[in-house]
């Protein structure tokens, strides 16, 4: 008998519309947190999850940093007096447990998953190295990574754009709660205006919050385009990489 036919389309195939094969996307820990309140909501993590499987069948490869303000967030911690080192290791430590999460529930649903982590722990995560990790990617598995770039002083914002150039991304998706980068805070002012593009030196010399400095610093060094678009929006992330005009590009 012969086998039953695919319906998956080929590799080549499924990439054919897509504007990025490669991309990084930057989850906040608060993208997975219950409305009002701290920790991991099992629903909004599935239909994350959701998405995310169906960006992945469209054969883009996907990377993802996770941040921990769902959790701890390590310069608020050193804000009440805590030494600045141990609150950003503590910070670190809870992008493991979202990442953990998050692989749980794209496997829930048939997604290969690997979660790489920049401080070892052997048990629970493979250590980052970046030609596993493009193994990874290559091998159709969404790569996770976590504990920002191992060390303290850097946020999970220059670990995402860190792990971009590495790992030769060709856009980093920066999901938020807002549909775009303002020259203000929308919740805040109504007549915030909001930015369709912007170049790195634009933001830089704004002030902009959306990204720290050092984050947007690497993108320009190494011409790497940022995407900053709302994650509330479902399909959003499947335009983005489809290159549908969302959000704000900075570039």
């Amino acid at each position: 008998m012969s086998p039953a036919p695919s319906t998956t389309a080929p590799a080549s195939q499924r990439r054919a519309d897509l504007r990025y094969s490669r991309v990084l996307l930057k989850l906040s820990g608060e993208a997975l947190a219950p409305r009002n309140g701290y920790g991991i909501d099992p629903d909004v993590l599935h239909a994350i999850a959701g998405e995310l499987k169906e960006v992945r069948s469209l054969g883009c490869e996907l990377a993802i940093v996770i941040g921990a303000g769902n959790i701890f967030r390590g310069i608020a911690g050193s804000a009440r007096g805590m030494e600045r080192a141990s609150a950003d290791y503590m910070g670190m430590l809870a992008t493991v447990i979202n990442a953990l999460a998050l692989q749980d529930a794209l496997e829930r649903i048939g997604a290969m998953t690997r979660v790489l982590s920049a401080i070892s722990m052997q048990q629970i995560a493979e250590p980052y190295i970046r030609r596993r990790a493009t193994r990874h990617l290559e091998k159709g598995r969404v790569v996770i990574f976590a504990a920002g770039t191992g060390n303290p002083f850097f946020t999970t914002d220059t670990a995402a754009s860190l792990r971009a150039v590495e790992i030769g991304a060709q856009v980093i998706l920066k999901a938020t709660n807002v549909d775009g980068v303002y020259d203000a805070d929308p919740k805040t002012h109504k007549e915030a205006k909001r930015f369709e593009e912007l170049s790195y030196i634009e933001f830089l010399n704004r002030h902009l919050k959306v990204m720290d400095s050092t984050a947007i610093t690497m993108c320009m060094d190494n011409a790497l385009p940022i995407i900053v678009f709302d994650l509330n929006t479902r399909g959003n992330i499947k335009r983005a990489v489809g290159g549908e005009p969302i959000g704000t590009i900075v570039h």
